[in-house]
């Protein structure tokens, strides 16, 4: 099984707490971007075998915001490239208000069939101080008209701990994002990225951090309201009902190998290498520029490349798997390694917040909330 995730890294506006990499650049720098990635694709398309790509992840910026001819064009390209399996999972971010029934008539002659839309809050005030360009209308619309489309596999993203959110606003949204009646939540307590708005806003005082008491409760509430309707919580921040887990993600924390295509985007070969291209559009642009579509003639883009160390992979391997709620499968480390990750684990054992269950070391509900600490503990 193999991923392949693409970046589209534009956006209409910047939200204040984004660090991901995206520009507000125009549609000519888009169309040339999508040309330069479609080469990326013919050139790289041997990174990984292409007999079993089990799911394809359309991510950004916004992707919603390609027109529907240049979308195809790219999702053409896959397919002359590479082959995906009758059923993978082929995923597309979209803001809610990008959603609409011609977009989505668009979409049904494609091989799209799960939609993760970023509706981070229904509080239109929260929606405004993050400079999100929908309201919380747009995302109920957004989620009917996929039903309507017969897009029904989808997932909404929610954001706790934000300046001047009650537990009742959080007790709404999350209560507002199950009653839609969608498969899958992925929820993120808000983080201050160095060098965003969100950031700058918090250093000059304009902004206070969530009462980290607050947030654990946002959190424990977050568990038992998804437990009740029926999801399943296999990753710290992720709920899914049995049968549609994010495939995508789920290759990031089990270590299947994965392809990512585009300015900033990573690959993972399955074993030891790790590739990152650069983020800079104009120069992944320049790398391609008026170069026939021949493999042999191809430009690499600019990238960096990781060869892991036992002690990164040993690393990455525990903080991976110890997300997911399957933990890390002890049997699956080194005899040393074992030994040196019980050892570390002993304290957090003691004080219920890891767990060993048939043979994986898990974090408990208690402890998850310190998860980073804990994964901290336990690399080397």
């Amino acid at each position: 099984m193999y991923s392949i995730y693409i970046h589209i890294p534009f956006c209409r506006s910047r939200c204040i707490y984004c660090d991901f990499y995206s520009t507000t650049l125009g549609r000519d720098t888009m169309i040339a971007y999508v040309r330069a990635l479609e080469k990326e694709m013919c050139r790289r398309r041997h990174y990984i075998k292409c007999t079993r790509v089990h799911s394809l992840y359309i991510g950004g910026g916004t992707p919603s915001l390609l027109p529907l001819d240049v979308l195809e064009g790219i999702l053409s390209s896959v397919g002359q490239y590479f082959e995906l399996d009758a059923d993978a999972e082929v995923t597309i971010e979209a803001n809610p208000d990008d959603v609409t029934p011609e977009w989505l008539d668009g979409l049904s002659h494609t091989p799209v069939n799960r939609i993760s839309m970023g509706a981070q809050t229904f509080n239109d005030r929260l929606l405004r101080f993050l400079s999100r360009r929908h309201d919380a209308s747009q995302t109920v619309k957004a989620v009917e008209a996929c039903k309507e489309a017969g897009i029904t596999n989808i997932s909404l993203d929610l954001i706790y701990g934000l300046p001047g959110q009650t537990m009742n606003d959080w007790q709404s949204d999350v209560e507002q994002a199950i009653s839609l009646g969608i498969t899958h939540l992925s929820a993120y307590a808000l983080s201050y990225e160095e060098g965003t708005p969100l950031d700058k806003m918090l250093r000059r005082g304009d902004v206070e951090e969530a009462d980290e008491e607050l947030s654990r409760q946002m959190y424990n509430h977050l568990i038992a309201a998804t437990r009740q309707a029926g999801f399943l919580h296999y990753e710290i921040s992720n709920f899914a009902l049995p049968g549609f887990h994010s495939r995508h993600n789920s290759s990031y924390w089990q270590g299947i190998p994965y392809l990512g295509l585009g300015a900033g985007a990573h690959s993972y070969d399955g074993f030891r290498s790790r590739r990152a291209n650069l983020p800079d559009i104009k120069a992944y642009i320049a790398a391609n520029s008026n170069v026939p579509n021949d493999e042999r003639l191809l430009n690499d883009v600019p990238h960096e490349v990781e060869v892991l160390s036992d002690a990164e992979f040993y690393d990455e391997f525990v903080m991976t798997r110890l997300r997911t709620s399957n933990g890390i499968p002890l049997d699956e480390l080194s005899d040393d390694d074992r030994s040196y990750c019980l050892k570390q684990a002993e304290p957090h054992l003691a004080k219920h917040l890891l767990e060993v269950h048939n043979g994986h070391l898990c974090l408990t509900q208690e402890g998850i909330f310190t998860s980073n600490d804990i994964i901290s503990d336990l690399m080397k």
